[in-house]
């Protein structure tokens, strides 16, 4: 296994009631006793990274020895079925999909060539992880049939982050296809959670949270990638998943006693949802909307999100390969933020504010890297204008410095903006770096709701706690 640089690490376990429980490691010795009901914690001092494999000893009443133990940095990946989605998946994926070989090789090879024996992989099994010793037993060197079975984009998240830190690496991870995010909260953060009130909320909370996220909470970890909403698309929620997913960072960062755990996801990539056959009635732009309401928690500290509006081969696939560059535009916000790369471009253009001069609508945007560009050399494309009547039609955008200038022949007055408002839009724009330029509206409605809600929130919370 990998345990965490850093910070200090638990290492915990049951022993007979009161009984001397001593833990080696890395030239520490910590002694403790188990409490009445037979359980016992100690904290190792942080430990320096180290691709020497270690022995743990822990001794009482009998000795376990725990070998081939390495530090490094321990990330958690969880979710619904892209998160899930395995090696042995992504080996079966069209090989001229990867415009771009990665370690002289094509992504969709990786099993052929995966042999890092400082890269380790935990899969979690909902039906083992209560067991005492499967936090041991489950890990795995990042190969062969372990790594079949295992998350492509963790793994490639994991492959980036060792290319550029060359230290181990561990990732954990602990997803279920078609899952709801309800499941993977614990009823104690909805009971808690002001904003949901005494709601029934469906969907059964911690159905996955206990048996799969709250046994591992004492393990120290660097921090968390998720990759779900889907299955709550589906369902067309916008705002309230926003506050789901917000309960979710908080309560998380709360099990782990640490709400400075960085929280990286996936924004959803273009799929047909308007054509499913479900009983929610989608729109074509249900999926916008339903990007909007994740983009919505970024106001969380320590949070941030890749788009992937142009890693979608047929839109009739929810499972979309490319899991190589998931993982890797994940790693490039794990590298500039929490490892300090500050030369790392690590997300593509945001739309910060706009300008109306006349017929044109100026637009500004962070996160351009060297340069707004178009990534076939085309005009832009996925840009629509808006006046006064609130009627959207197709327009030119042009770019113009820093900036991209939008006019439609129909739009003496524009007042509104929308890029890639739409479930199959697969826009050019990016930065110079390739990354692609998130959806946006400029006359988003759940923004100042969203900031409304938490304040009420907040109130109600500190009166409940007093």
């Amino acid at each position: 296994m990998v345990l965490q640089q850093g910070k200090p690490v638990i290492i915990w376990g049951k022993a007979a009631a009161g009984e001397t429980v001593s833990v080696q490691f890395a030239g520490q010795t910590q002694t403790t006793y188990a409490d009445a009901s037979g359980k016992w914690s100690v904290p190792l001092k942080p430990l320096k990274a180290s691709a020497t494999p270690s022995e743990l000893v822990i001794s009482g009443t009998n000795t376990i020895r725990l070998q081939n133990i390495l530090v490094g940095e321990v990330w958690l990946c969880s979710g619904q079925s892209n998160m899930e989605y395995t090696m042995r998946k992504n080996s079966k994926v069209k090989r001229s999909l990867a415009t771009e070989l990665v370690d002289g090789h094509n992504p969709a090879d990786e099993l052929d060539y995966a042999n890092n024996p400082r890269i380790r992989i935990f899969l979690v099994n909902r039906k083992e992880l209560s067991k005492p010793d499967s936090l041991h037993r489950g890990w795995n060197v990042a190969q062969d049939s372990a790594l079949r079975s295992f998350s492509a984009p963790a793994y490639f998240f994991a492959k980036e982050l060792y290319k550029n830190l060359n230290v181990p690496i561990g990732v954990i991870s602990s997803a279920i296809p078609g899952s709801r995010i309800e499941p993977w909260l614990s009823e104690a953060a909805f009971r808690e959670e002001a904003y949901y009130g005494n709601q029934k909320i469906e969907g059964e909370p911690g159905k996955f949270y206990e048996p799969m996220i709250r046994p591992l909470a004492p393990l120290a970890i660097k921090g968390f990638l998720w990759y779900q909403g889907e299955s709550n698309c589906f369902l067309n929620e916008t705002i309230t998943y926003s506050h789901k997913l917000k309960t979710l960072i908080i309560s998380w960062r709360s099990a782990w006693n640490d709400q400075k755990l960085p929280f990286y996801f996936v924004s959803l990539a273009p799929f047909k949802y308007s054509e499913s056959k479900g009983k929610v009635a989608l729109t074509r732009e249900t999926l916008p909307e339903f990007r909007e309401a994740q983009e919505l928690v970024l106001n969380l500290p320590r949070t941030g999100m890749i788009v992937t509006t142009d890693l979608a081969d047929d839109l009739s696939d929810i499972h979309p390969p490319f899991k190589w560059e998931i993982g890797r535009r994940l790693a490039l916000l794990a590298l500039a933020t929490d490892y300090e790369k500050q030369d790392l471009v690590s997300e593509g253009p945001v739309y910060e504010k706009m300008k109306v001069k006349r017929r044109t609508v100026e637009l500004y945007f962070t996160q351009t890297g060297s340069g707004l560009s178009s990534k076939d050399g085309q005009p832009l494309t996925c840009f629509t204008l808006a006046g006064a009547d609130g009627v959207f039609v197709p327009a030119q955008a042009l770019i113009d410095g820093k900036h991209i200038l939008v006019s439609a022949a129909g739009v003496p007055k524009p007042v509104a903006v929308r890029f890639a408002w739409d479930e199959a839009a697969q826009p050019n724009l990016v930065n110079k770096e390739g990354l692609p330029a998130r959806p946006f509206r400029t006359d988003n409605p759940l923004k100042n709701q969203f900031a409304k809600d938490a304040k009420r929130s907040e109130k109600l919370n500190t009166a409940s706690s007093k």
